[in-house]
């Protein structure tokens, strides 16, 4: 206490400095409060301001930032837990920022260590599960504080059950909901400091958003990234069967769990729904619990903080809403009205179900981070011996951290990720942003990956193949693969698939689903869902959603099939609904899609052979000066509507070398012949026509010309076809090319037309002449081929009818840079001999009057040979 004394005894009044929330010095805008104020609204409950806390609060504005880390290190050692709980919310506040995201704190998703190797460093060894951060939770664990966190911060399924009076499924909220007093706004939850923290660490993922600057920053590079890994690590051990001893003061006693309700064991949460009103918090009494459970409580509280803080964003009831077609019709119903104001307003039922699909769109680091989780959930899990993982073996003996493997991925993981996914699936982008949710997913769906006999495994091809011992994830798993495999199968007609990116995402599922003996156990697993219901009775299905994971309860199932049937039936309908239309991976409908992909595959692949060849010609075909971009005058130049113009041709061999390689997975895994992709293809007229370019966009004859359909319009959307795009307007009215001075070709075009204006009359008389002058003005004056041009569009035949063109003088090649370079060319050449500019004007003059005599004769006698 004499240190406390004499850091108070210097604490200069509130009054006469303002003191900040502590921020890192590389972050450069800091927000200013008053002392006073911020401590009551943080802690309403004191009557004194705390000395500690403002003292904190005043260093953080005049000492660097790791003289401040230094300095609550040694208060945390050296101060009671009576004063720290006082700085304990401030302290979680300024570190990871407010939850309403206008403070940042320290800004851990931008700090890296190679770009901030002081501060990064300080950083990760005072927030390490080991370090002073964690010790201050440890302490004030002990003397059983309680601090509130507001519910209206919570994700939106669990807020709205809080707010509508239903204690939520997840035991993370048992016990703690608080009503506001007479007057007060809002409900609060009563959270020990462990349970604070990890709410405060996990939701600033969500509500901090990133800076402008910091966009192209690697996750995997930065100091959130990376403590999510070591708390994992630490409190999800894959080796040992024991946590890591707790941290806490010297004589001091051992930190008090908050264990669970014995008469809600973990493996069975979410039975019923509770309600508040019948269950107030204040009169819910605790029971203790087994003293085995203190082993893993701050484990399970980890896992469930990161599950509902990152995953429950959506809830069950409305998912499965919102699988009926009405249910989908009125959300579309709901736009409509929305983006025109000639619709009625729409229901309020109309607007929940419009919130549900719009409420929260995570992020490429939301959903790196939780990628995360899941491969360590999958170690984690995979670390139980081998005598442990069948459940026949499985006895009251086992370890509390043993029973915590084994339902730590089916029972809070399972239901909330398979909604997450399916989210990202439907309202992802199309984009190759969609890597990041893909690899989450076929993360979680190699689970064996992650094995400890993998390290192992010999590199031949049996090692590969998927063990029988995967099974029953598979099986308990099974919509994970086969409905998201489908809403992948859709986004992926959707995308064009001559890109790289997006080539190399239907190459990677593609791969992991036609690993050996993969593609059986789905097979199986569909099996046993479609089989008839003998010995299951219906109302069953809900009941074994929640098991209670114990010996004899496992123990108590008969017949293996039975059961494996019944875990298949009650993953699917648990997440489903009852009423669920179940579509087979393997039947025939989502047959009729990969037969689809496999001929867009093959169509992407003529497509990128054929830029390819193009690409090639171009470049050949260049002249000398193409290296300064003034390429010849073409009119009916046209672009590829893809990106392999500019990535080369390696790209076009890596998208070549992907599809390859997926349609052969695809073939493999369906069990396509060749024969059926050669029928399918010409089916869709993707073959080349005789010179070996791409044939017109599918399209049908009307009555004026030519129109698309919807085949058509694909093929053009996707670059997979194009019409030969060709100029048939004025020549002198086209658009400015790139490789023409804008101002010098309007001027060249107000001269021309005032000549030809002017001397509209003679210019007719001469090139009406039947002798070589008459020929010679013709060749000046007319546009060669203008009546043999095919005119395509009708309305531009109409109006080339009504508008007939007769002699002119055009001036516009003057303004290209090609023409004006090869003159500079001419006069510099013609200086190195002598020759004056005059002269060499004359000399270039009488040079085109040769080439024009004997162009006019060629011309004259090839009009004379056609007749």
């Amino acid at each position: 206490m004499t240190t406390f004394r004499r850091r108070v005894a210097e604490w200069r009044p509130p009054s006469l400095r303002r003191a900040t929330l502590w921020v890192p010095q590389w972050f450069p805008q800091v927000a200013v409060f008053n002392v006073p104020q911020e401590a009551a609204m943080a802690f309403p409950h004191l009557q004194q301001p705390s000395f500690l806390l403002a003292s904190l609060k005043a260093d953080s504005v005049n000492k660097p930032f790791a003289q401040r880390c230094q300095d609550l290190a040694k208060v945390i050692e050296d101060f009671p837990a009576k004063e720290l709980h006082a700085i304990f919310p401030w302290l979680v506040e300024s570190i990871f920022g407010s939850l309403d995201g206008v403070l940042v704190g320290w800004n851990l998703r931008c700090l890296q260590g190679r770009v901030s190797p002081v501060e990064y460093s300080i950083a990760m060894e005072f927030l390490d599960p080991g370090g002073p951060m964690m010790k201050l939770v440890y302490k004030l664990q002990a003397e059983d504080y309680k601090f509130d966190f507001p519910v209206s911060y919570l994700p939106g399924p669990v807020k709205a059950s809080i707010q509508e009076r239903v204690l939520p499924d997840s035991p993370l909220y048992h016990n703690k909901v608080q009503f506001p007093p007479t007057g007060g706004l809002g409900l609060n939850l009563a959270l020990n400091p462990f349970e604070y923290y990890m709410f405060f660490f996990a939701l600033s993922l969500i509500t901090q958003k990133p800076l402008p600057g910091t966009l192209h920053i690697r996750t995997s590079d930065c100091a959130y990234f990376i403590l999510v890994d070591r708390y994992l690590s630490w409190f999800l051990p894959t080796e040992g069967s024991v946590l890591p001893a707790l941290s806490s003061s010297p004589g001091g006693p051992n930190p008090s769990p908050a264990p669970r309700t014995p008469t809600m064991p973990f493996a069975s949460y979410g039975l019923h729904h509770t309600s508040l009103l019948k269950r107030h918090i204040s009169h819910q009494t605790s029971v203790n619990a087994d003293p085995a459970s203190h082993e893993i409580w701050r484990s399970e509280t980890l896992l469930q903080v990161f599950v509902e803080m990152w995953l429950h964003h959506y809830s069950l009831e409305m998912y499965q809403k919102m699988q009926s077609p009405h249910a989908k019709l009125e959300v579309l119903h709901y736009r409509l009205s929305v983006s025109s104001a000639l619709h009625s307003p729409a229901q309020p039922s109309l607007q929940a179900l419009h919130a549900y699909q719009e409420s929260f769109t995570p992020t490429e680091e939301h959903v790196l981070v939780v990628r995360l989780l899941l491969k360590h959930l999958h170690a984690f899990s995979n670390s139980l011996k081998p005598e442990q993982v069948s459940p026949s073996t499985h006895s009251h003996a086992t370890s509390p951290l043993e029973e915590f493997k084994r339902a730590a991925v089916p029972r809070f993981v399972q239901q909330k990720l398979y909604l997450f996914l399916q989210h990202c699936f439907g309202h992802w982008p199309l984009d190759a942003s969609f890597r990041a949710v893909l690899e989450m997913w076929l993360s979680y769906l190699q689970p064996w990956r992650y094995a400890p006999e993998k390290q192992a495994q010999s590199s031949d091809c049996q090692a590969r193949c998927v063990s029988e011992r995967w099974a029953p994830f598979v099986q308990e798993n099974l919509l994970m693969y086969t409905k998201l495999f489908v809403g992948f199968l859709s986004r992926a007609l959707r995308t064009d698939l001559v890109s790289p990116k997006n080539a190399l995402m239907v190459f990677r599922v593609a791969k992991v689903f036609a690993q050996p003996n993969l593609a059986e156990m789905i097979q199986k697993g569909e099996q046993l869902f479609l089989e008839p219901e003998l010995v299951i009775p219906h109302r069953q299905h809900r009941l074994f959603t929640a098991p209670t994971f114990t010996g004899s309860f496992l123990s108590s199932w008969p017949p293996a099939v039975t059961d494996a049937s019944f875990k298949v039936k009650s993953h699917v309908y648990s997440l489903e609904g009852q009423d669920c239309k179940y579509t087979p991976m393997f039947g025939p409908e989502v047959r009729t899609l990969v037969l689809r992909l496999a001929q867009l595959i093959t169509q992407a692949k003529q497509t990128a052979k054929s830029i390819s060849d193009q690409c090639g010609e171009s470049t050949a075909g260049r002249p000398f000066l193409s290296w300064l971009g003034f390429c010849s005058t073409d009119a009916n130049g046209s672009y590829a509507a893809n990106d392999l113009d500019e990535m080369g041709q390696d790209s076009v061999r890596k998208t070549d070398e992907y599809l390859e390689k997926a349609l052969e997975y695809l073939c493999q895994m369906f069990r396509l012949s060749e024969g059926q992709l050669t029928q399918l293809t010409l089916a869709l007229g993707t073959t080349q026509d005789e010179n070996g370019k791409k044939q017109l966009p599918d399209c049908v004859v009307g009555e004026d010309g030519l129109i698309l359909t919807p085949l058509g319009r694909y093929q053009i959307i996707n670059g997979l076809r194009r019409f030969d795009i060709e100029y048939q307007g004025d020549s002198e009215l086209q658009p400015i090319r790139s490789y023409e001075i804008a101002s010098l070709v309007r001027v060249l075009f107000r001269l021309s037309s005032a000549i030809n204006r002017r001397f509209a009359g003679p210019m007719a008389a001469l090139c009406s002449r039947a002798d070589f002058l008459g020929s010679f003005c013709r060749y000046h004056l007319t546009e060669p081929g203008l009546a043999d041009r095919h005119l395509l569009s009708p309305v531009a035949r109409g109006c080339a009818a009504r508008r007939p063109r007769g002699p002119r003088l055009s001036l516009r090649f003057l303004g290209s840079y090609r023409t004006l370079l090869s003159l500079l060319l001419a006069f510099f050449v013609a200086s190195l001999f002598c020759i004056g500019p005059l002269p060499c004007a004359l000399l270039l003059v009488l040079g085109y009057l040769l080439y024009a005599v004997a162009m006019t004769l060629l011309t004259e006698r090839s009009k004379l040979h056609h007749l």
